[in-house]
């Protein structure tokens, strides 16, 4: 039988260690909980994980200095958690190694899938075997989203996308000229247990575009119909 993943998990919240610490076993993974980076970082020095999810806001020491302190010793797949929502700090997380944010209030269920993805991309790097079904790689014009390695390309472009944004983008693009409403995008991203106001939704579209801005000027296959929704533009 396969060893279970150990995930370590960080945050100074201790209903989060508690609650995403359970959701996490429930889906099998061995879960360490510590409270802050300093305690973290000693634990994970002397005994790593697999997988880390790290606050970004801790005292002592926060996740940032965590991350790096541990890209010193180790490559362990990071996501990170935050409560802000300030572009700045995404980009320098991720250029530090980090493999994903998550921002607060978040999915539970949302953490577990990518947690899964993670460790399944991770395990592919390590030569594990893994099944990749072709089938599921979404193509649309110059738009290439692979859910099961959580990637996303433009004109053969990398485009580094948050779990959420990726969720928005593939319900969109799964069927090109149809409009979706907030709601359904908000069903798309977000499970129940959470709730988020509409503007949350234009929000990740604005970042959406954005980003792909950044490799492509001139990208405007997400179309805006004010007081409707948001479609994916048609070939």
């Amino acid at each position: 039988m396969r060893e279970k993943s150990t995930i370590a998990l960080v945050d100074d919240e201790r209903n989060i260690l508690t609650s995403l610490g359970m959701a996490l076993e429930a889906e099998g993974y061995k879960v360490r909980t510590y409270s802050d980076g300093v305690q973290a970082l000693e634990a994970l020095t002397e005994e790593p994980a697999d997988l880390g999810i790290f606050d970004i806001k801790m005292p002592r020491m926060d996740g940032m200095e965590l991350l790096r302190r541990i890209r010193q010793q180790s490559d362990m797949p990071v996501i990170f958690l935050t409560s802000k929502d300030e572009e700045i700090d995404e980009l320098f997380g991720l250029k530090m190694g980090a493999d994903d944010y998550i921002a607060k209030p978040f999915s539970q269920r949302l953490v577990v899938e990518r947690v899964r993805a993670i460790l399944r991309r991770s395990a592919s790097k390590e030569g594990a075997p893994v099944v990749i079904e072709a089938a599921r790689v979404l193509e649309r014009g110059k738009l290439k989203l692979d859910p099961e390695r959580h990637t996303c390309h433009w004109d053969n472009k990398a485009v580094t996308l948050t779990v959420t944004e990726f969720l928005i983008l593939q319900a969109l693009a799964q069927r090109p000229g149809v409009v979706k409403t907030r709601d359904a995008l908000m069903d798309a991203a977000y499970d129940d247990q959470v709730y988020v106001d509409d503007r949350t939704i234009d929000s990740h579209i604005k970042r959406l575009r954005k980003k792909f801005k950044v490799v492509d000027d001139d990208f405007d296959v997400i179309e805006t119909l004010y007081g409707v929704g948001y479609r994916f533009k048609e070939a």
